[in-house]
């Protein structure tokens, strides 16, 4: 998998350099490359107690990102997933730790351990006050020895942080570290493994399966479960809380391991306090990227039952940006809509082929999603089919609500619900298409001629015309074809979305902006979906009757 980087030999370093050239805080690095990787704060006096933490890299934007005022004092930085040398550490020690004394904060695992360990042990020599405390908050593996230390390592950062920055010492800091180590508990989830800088990706876990308690290092998990979608995900992670924590209240820390969206974090958010515990979760940090896995396609949840002291703690400002501060979770509001905007409906009505027509159109275009969408991606963002299908689920819901037995209001009906519930320029342009049509059926004209009417109107609004690369180029030729009956518009409509194909050059919508090299070869999926509705009515024995309407 090709990524941006240079030399894999230099990553940390040339990630060091781009972090302390574009940082919002005053920070530093310690001479000694490459050996020795240390960001420092650049305004620190050494009056109060420092804190240091570090390890591998590939966490980012732990830990160098939360080195600034109100957290770390300094961060030592180790190769890819690996512990950075005891050398490197005692510098960071020494660089930082005055009078007041030092805590490190370490996650748990054998080399950081041992090498921030003996650090502290030759900097004691050198006279300094330096404590150690070691994070094990991962409840992945209940049966291991010695837990993982992974993202409630935040917690410890935070809360000992705001203890240091007010002039704590160092045994209240160390105190408050270890009261936090103690009740915070960590579980994580990922689609997919991590890509290693100029390694080969391991592709352990299988299409359908997500993998349950993997370490931030890419360590296989406690299992591999089947995989439907956010819902089912947090279910898995929180019957693993559920069973660790209590039934106080709970700061939730939502991390992003590092390649999953944003639009997929607040998703998740949103099932966590949805799911069976989050009516202990009084306050959230993020969902953010706290401590990552490189790219890896996955999110964990640590919880922390805080008191209002450490509540406070959380919510104290600080400099570093990776922060994402800390905030209680709020019933959703809901405002009412403007005047004007709450849709008039008519009166619901019931006609059984007009439902059955209906329905079945929605379901051509339900069961057409993933084909659509696939064709999409050849010319566009690849979300047609599942904007189309969208829509027809929404029609389907609708249909007890919509007058099913007055043509003229239901297509009326159909572009208001078009509006409300179809996104992308598709959506509102199909929804003046049927408001014209409407509209037309209204003043007397016949299905066919009203239908024409609201293609006349969607052309004027949206600019496209036949030989333009969009749905236009069937739904004309199908609408011109109707007189001659269903066959007939059905074979007009997939003549004219065929032809999309050897188009060169699209004049309108989204792959207006891409080359002929992308677009050859590939049907417009507006038009296709037309085709396919078409086709659909011309084998349905409903759709006879529909065209004798029509005509």
């Amino acid at each position: 998998m090709a990524q941006f980087i240079n030399k894999k030999e230099d990553v940390v370093i040339e990630a060091v350099e781009g972090l302390l050239a574009t940082g919002a805080v005053p920070l530093a690095r310690l001479d000694g490359y490459p050996h020795i990787r240390v960001i420092v704060r650049a305004d620190w006096d050494k009056s109060k107690v420092a804190l240091v933490s570090g390890g591998g890299s590939g966490h980012e934007p732990a830990h160098a990102g939360f080195v600034g005022a109100g957290m770390l004092t300094a961060a030592v930085c180790g190769d890819v997933f690996a512990s950075p040398s005891v050398d490197a550490v005692l510098a960071g020690i020494l660089a930082v730790t005055g009078p007041a004394g030092c805590l490190l904060i370490v996650k748990n695992y054998t080399g950081d351990r041992l090498n921030f360990g003996l650090a502290a042990e030759r900097a004691r020599a050198f006279g300094l006050n330096v404590g150690m405390v070691i994070v094990d908050d991962d409840i992945a593996l209940p049966d291991v020895p010695q837990a993982r230390g992974v993202a409630g390592t935040l917690f410890v950062h935070k809360i000992a942080g705001a203890l240091a920055e007010s002039g704590a010492d160092l045994e209240t800091v160390t105190a408050a570290a270890r009261r936090v180590i103690a009740a915070t508990k960590s579980i994580g989830m990922s689609l997919d493994t991590c890509t290693v800088p100029g390694s080969p990706k391991e592709n352990r876990i299988p299409v359908g399966m997500a993998e349950l308690g993997l370490g931030i290092h890419g360590e296989a998990g406690v299992e591999q479960v089947d995989f439907s979608g956010a819902r089912s995900a947090m279910t898995a992670v929180v019957a693993k809380l559920r069973s660790e924590i209590g039934d106080k209240p709970h700061v939730a820390l939502i991390n992003n391991l590092g390649g999953t969206s944003v639009l997929e974090m607040s998703i998740l958010a949103h099932e966590l306090i949805q799911s069976e515990i989050g009516g202990l979760i009084s306050h959230v940090v993020g969902p953010a990227a706290m401590m990552t896995s490189l790219d890896m396609r996955g999110f964990s949840i640590s919880l922390y039952p805080a008191e209002a002291d450490e509540i406070a703690a959380l919510a104290e400002p600080v400099g570093p940006a990776a922060w994402p501060g800390l905030s209680p979770v709020r019933p959703v509001s809901v405002v009412a809509l403007p005047d004007g905007l709450t849709p008039i409906m008519p009166l619901p009505s019931d006609h059984r082929p007009t439902r059955d027509f209906v329905t079945g159109c929605c379901n051509v275009l339900i069961a057409a999603e993933e084909s659509l969408n696939a064709l999409d991606a050849k010319s566009g963002d690849g979300d047609t089919g599942s904007t189309l299908a969208g829509a027809a689920r929404a029609l389907v819901k609708a249909m007890d609500r919509l007058p099913l037995s007055d043509h003229t209001q239901l297509f009326r009906a159909t572009g208001l619900e078009l509006s409300q519930t179809m996104g992308g320029s598709s959506g509102v342009l199909l929804a003046i298409f049927f408001a014209a049509a409407g509209d037309g059926a209204s003043s007397g004209l016949p299905i066919r001629d009203a239908l024409r009417a609201g293609l006349a109107r969607m052309q004027e609004i949206g600019g496209a015309k036949v030989g333009d690369r969009t749905m236009v180029d069937a739904l004309a030729p199908a609408l011109d074809a109707l007189e001659g009956g269903l066959k007939a518009a059905a074979e007009a409509a997939r003549a004219g979305a065929d032809r999309t194909a050897t188009l060169a050059k699209a004049h309108a919508g989204r792959a207006a902006y891409l080359s002929s090299r992308q677009l050859l070869g590939h049907a417009d999926p507006g038009a296709e979906a037309v085709a396919l509705l078409f086709e659909f009515l011309a084998r349905s024995a409903n759709g006879e009757a529909v065209s004798a309407l029509a005509r």
